[in-house]
């Protein structure tokens, strides 16, 4: 259940056409539109960072219709698979911590076979920029930055650790509904030791647009296609050594949050997650891999 998805993946996520393909999923009141249309999504979404032409939008659509095709009918099977594992545990009970990072693990297993498929429609993007394209992408993403930074950053860490609580809150009750008193004493007391997190998290993100930024003034170069495949694929490590080890820490440090909110839970809860659950499923069931 990974419930740190946003942050993870504003995760895998930060990268220009990447994450969104699950992004608009996550946070549509209907999967199954999002899903449909979660090309035009993106289209859009990169409009918010550099003007496109016509050609590049064109080129844009139909890389990413292409995307959308291999993601219905090769990874939504998947998806239901580790949806079934889920309902059959919750159906024994609250899960135990192994089992819940054991689920955790299959979602961060989803991530690399997109990241690898996503990259060529990055490049072909990325390849036709204009040196005015690239001025506007890096005034854009430093705005994006300080907006972000505004966001999550407060003038104490005690304000820092709260406003964390409060966004957790609101992820976690997507999957298990209205948090109970210990329930939110718990997450609250899970955010207060999170540290810097919030902070290395908006450092990496910043090294990571850098590299990228550095790459593209070599946009040209036989070499650019494998290496902003490197910087896809693996980048965690363009974020940082201080990110990567915030990383580790927080997946085991999430998989036992999420233990210990089930623990903390009645049968209300776990029926709402696997409702929840039933409802994923059913949408990517009945989702057709034909043409948007």
């Amino acid at each position: 259940m990974d419930f740190h998805n946003d942050q993870r993946s504003r995760h895998a996520r930060t990268c220009l056409l990447l994450v969104l393909v699950v992004g608009l999923a996550a946070g549509c009141s209907s999967t199954k539109l999002a899903y449909r249309y979660a090309d035009w999504g993106i289209v859009w979404w990169v409009e918010d960072y550099i003007s496109l032409t016509e050609q590049q939008k064109q080129r844009l659509n139909d890389d990413l219709e292409t995307l959308r095709q291999w993601h219905c009918s090769a990874e939504l099977p998947r998806y239901q698979d580790w949806l079934d594992e889920l309902q059959a545990d919750i159906d024994d009970g609250v899960p135990s911590r192994s089992a819940v990072a054991g689920h955790q693990q299959q979602l961060f297993g989803f991530f690399p076979p997109l990241l690898e498929r996503a990259t060529p429609v990055a490049a072909n993007l990325l390849e036709s920029l204009s040196d005015e394209q690239v001025r506007q992408l890096a005034e854009n993403m430093e705005r994006g930055q300080r907006e972000r930074e505004e966001e999550y950053l407060a003038d104490t860490h005690s304000a820092t650790a709260e406003a964390r609580a409060e966004r957790t809150t609101e992820r976690v009750e997507r999957w298990l509904g209205s948090l109970n008193a210990e329930q939110h004493q718990i997450v609250e007391d899970w955010s207060e030791d999170r540290g810097a997190q919030t902070e290395i998290w908006l450092e990496g993100r910043r090294n990571w647009q850098q590299a990228l930024l550095t790459l593209l003034e070599e946009r040209e170069q036989p070499d650019f296609r494998e290496r902003l495949r490197q910087l896809i694929v693996n980048y965690e490590q363009a974020r940082g050594q201080a990110y990567q080890a915030m990383m580790a820490e927080s997946r085991v440090s999430m998989a036992g949050l999420m233990h210990d909110l089930l623990r903390a839970s009645d049968t209300t809860t776990l029926a709402h997650l696997q409702d929840r659950a039933g409802e994923l499923k059913n949408d990517f069931a009945v989702l057709a891999c034909e043409p948007a």
